[in-house]
């Protein structure tokens, strides 16, 4: 009897299994508040964070290599998002009571001025972003409404009311279009002038809230991350309204990055898990799901089909779709699983037993690699320059990476 040679079962930890790395180089510990959100202040061994324990850190790094806080500024509610503007050095503060902060860090970063103050919102700001350019301030909120203000003026210039909470924003100055994403899983894009917005479109394909967006301002692509453990690449630029699928995460995907110069885009979820997608890599853009009323290969009825039912004097099925082609098609004739990384599946996914016997024979590379991250992430930051990358974890603590290994 010949023998024959099986390969071990693939384990969930194999996807690590990489010589390229991120290297831990900091751990920023002490706040007993779940921190919201942190930045890296680019070109500084610095890095600004906010929590809910209505506080703004400023944390330097000392002789020691120890990041200690240089301000602890305390606020009137709990803290909830941050943007800062290297140039001018100039800090947005998000409240939960909906009003927004601004400041200005000095330049030895032991001292934060007061310059005005926002009333924005009726409830918890979920996202805040600076138009250096025009010199708005634009939020977010769970109130259900995005506004923008004039920080000449400190008024008020446009705003916009949606059905669901607003969980996401991102902002691109050429256009002076702004993207919202919110807790129905939906993204509106608005037009921003100088006396208010308006709707252009909206985009839909998650299923679960919006937890991050990203806006790639190169190649004019909007990345969105979603309660639904998935990533949708949006071709903005291509006006042709294509989109790309990126599977990867065990649990919901809360924050996204960019990298310009090796077109990579980071993902980080609640599975504690960093993903560095390939994204000059050739990509087959996910198939529309076929609705049918019997499988598509072996015509069985599905169990809504009564009269098929009766015909073929058979109890009715679930139905079932193949990943690769999209067919319907039933428990028996997609009985294997495959891994598609040219459609964003880097885990194995159900598929017709047609296009399986293709794609075995296929080569697959990854176009992925994955890095245990070793927190639930709840936010990111990336200074590409110097090739750190930050991450907030459920844990309360903030992370530095070096991600030479990787960039080289």
């Amino acid at each position: 009897m010949a023998a024959e040679i099986k390969p071990a079962p693939r384990s969930a930890n194999d996807r690590f299994c990489t010589t390229k790395k991120p290297e831990l180089l900091s751990k920023l510990e002490g706040s007993n508040d779940d921190v919201n959100a942190a930045v890296l202040i680019p070109g500084e061994d610095g890095v600004i964070s906010v929590c809910d324990g209505k506080t703004i850190r400023v944390w330097q790094k000392r002789d020691s290599g120890q990041y200690w806080p240089s301000i602890c500024q305390y606020m009137p509610s709990g803290c909830t998002s941050l943007c800062y503007t290297p140039e001018t050095r100039t800090l947005f503060i998000g409240q939960e009571n909906g009003t927004i902060s601004q400041f200005t860090l000095s330049d030895d970063c032991n001292r934060l001025t007061p310059i005005r103050e926002y009333l924005a919102h009726q409830a918890r700001i979920t996202s805040v972003t600076f138009a250096k350019h025009t010199g708005w301030i634009l939020s977010a909120g769970k109130d259900k409404f995005f506004a923008y203000h004039s920080t000449e003026t400190g008024e008020r210039i446009g705003c916009y009311t949606f059905e669901a909470m607003c969980t996401a924003m991102q902002y691109d100055a050429l256009s002076k279009y702004v993207f919202v994403g919110d807790y129905s899983g939906q993204i509106t894009m608005l037009k921003l002038n100088g006396t208010g917005a308006t709707m252009v479109t909206t985009m839909k394909g998650h299923s679960g809230s919006v937890r991050s967006l990203y806006w790639a301002e190169g190649p004019q692509l909007l990345f969105s991350g979603s309660q639904d453990q998935s990533v949708i690449v949006w071709d903005v630029g291509g006006k042709r309204g294509t989109t790309y699928e990126l599977h990867g995460h065990n649990n919901k995907v809360s924050s996204l990055s960019y990298g310009s110069n090796t077109q990579q885009l980071i993902s980080a979820g609640e599975d504690s898990v960093i993903v560095f997608w390939e994204m000059n890599a050739m990509r087959k853009v996910t198939p529309d799901w076929v609705e049918s009323d019997t499988c598509q290969l072996c015509t069985r009825a599905f169990f809504w089909n009564l009269r098929a039912m009766i015909d073929q004097k058979q109890i009715g099925i679930r139905q079932h779709h193949c990943r690769y082609c999209g067919k319907a098609v039933c428990d028996k004739c997609s009985t294997n699983r495959i891994n598609i990384p040219i459609m964003g599946f880097e885990f194995d996914v159900r598929v017709c037993d047609q296009c399986h016997q293709r794609l075995k024979s296929e080569e697959r590379p990854s176009l992925a690699t994955f890095h245990d991250a070793k927190h639930s992430i709840v936010a990111m930051d990336l200074d590409e320059p110097r090739k750190r990358l930050l991450t907030v974890g459920q844990d309360r603590i903030i992370k530095i990476w070096d991600l030479s290994s990787i960039w080289g």
